[in-house]
């Protein structure tokens, strides 16, 4: 396929129309592509920031192959593809004069673009993170689980999560993506996060999910403070979170864990997730007057 095969625009209601069967063609895999534009249609094209987001799709003959978006400014997010393309799209964008502080996607297909855009552009690429895709299988809740309960967190654990949320993107090396504020404001209003509380009432972890697209909800963020780890909270907070989700009617359950933690690794695949595939981040090197990328949550 040709650079031109790739057609870019700014218009995320075209961008759904054209791409939605091909998006929805496998949910797992495209998490986040639906998740993000679920956000942008729903909370305006200024949910992640005030430059305008832009979208791709590899097209020929009226059929989709593959898709990207970003959201400024934060790194390029592409669905799997062939080498050859990831080059197509990386002559297409270099030749437009984009200027892109990194790549994530599954790990064959970041490590094609960035060695694409290397020789477009001659940055030089960084891995900076590896990540593992899950999805559920058959929950299981972890035996025997913390004492206490889960609950969906509410208006009167507003300051907590702003908190948590502040502290989770500090602990995985990340600017916020978005406000901590609104962050808490937007999951309280949709009870979209439910919390492990001891028997006395405190709040002691917590697991985030993003709203249904295509039958599939994410699991994101999970966190639970330094010094109350190694307890089985954020085990019992996230088995609690993905039955709710079962609950809601979700077909697909997924979660992205740092691929070099195997605490966090044993500790999904204990409670009934399976590895999917591997995904890579690259980093080109920061945009002259940007802050470091933070990642899509």
């Amino acid at each position: 396929m040709r650079p031109d095969d790739w057609h870019l625009t700014a218009d995320l209601d075209d961008f759904l129309a054209r791409t939605r069967d091909f998006l929805h063609s496998r949910p797992v895999l495209h998490t986040l592509p639906l998740t993000v534009t679920e956000t942008l249609r729903t909370r305006g094209a200024n949910a992640y920031g005030a430059e305008a987001p832009v979208f791709g799709r590899l097209e020929r003959a009226g059929e989709v192959h593959a898709a990207f978006f970003r959201t400024p400014p934060r790194r390029l997010n592409l669905t799997p593809l062939a080498p050859e393309h990831a080059h197509t799209l990386a002559a297409r964008l270099a030749g437009l004069g984009h200027l892109l502080p990194g790549v994530s996607a599954d790990h064959e297909t970041a490590t094609a673009f960035a060695a694409a855009w290397q020789r477009h552009t001659g940055a030089t690429p960084t891995l900076v993170e590896r990540k593992r895709l899950y999805r559920l299988g058959t929950l299981t809740p972890p035996e025997p689980l913390p004492a206490g309960r889960g609950r969906v967190a509410g208006e009167q654990d507003r300051e907590q999560l702003e908190l948590w949320h502040r502290e989770f993107a500090a602990d995985v090396g990340e600017a916020p993506s978005v406000d901590a504020g609104s962050w808490a404001d937007t999951r309280v209003a949709h009870g979209r996060v439910t919390l492990w509380e001891t028997p006395d009432g405190t709040p002691v972890s917590m697991a985030g999910v993003t709203p249904m697209v295509a039958g599939q909800i994410r699991v994101t963020p999970v966190y639970t403070p330094a010094h109350r780890r190694g307890r089985g909270y954020a085990g019992a907070a996230t088995a609690e979170v993905s039955r709710a989700a079962l609950a809601a009617g979700a077909t697909e359950i997924v979660l992205f864990t740092d691929a070099a933690n195997p605490t966090s690794n044993g500790l999904y695949r204990r409670i009934g997730y399976l590895p999917v595939a591997d995904f890579a981040v690259y980093d080109f090197g920061a945009m002259p007057g940007s802050p470091t990328a933070p990642a899509q949550r």
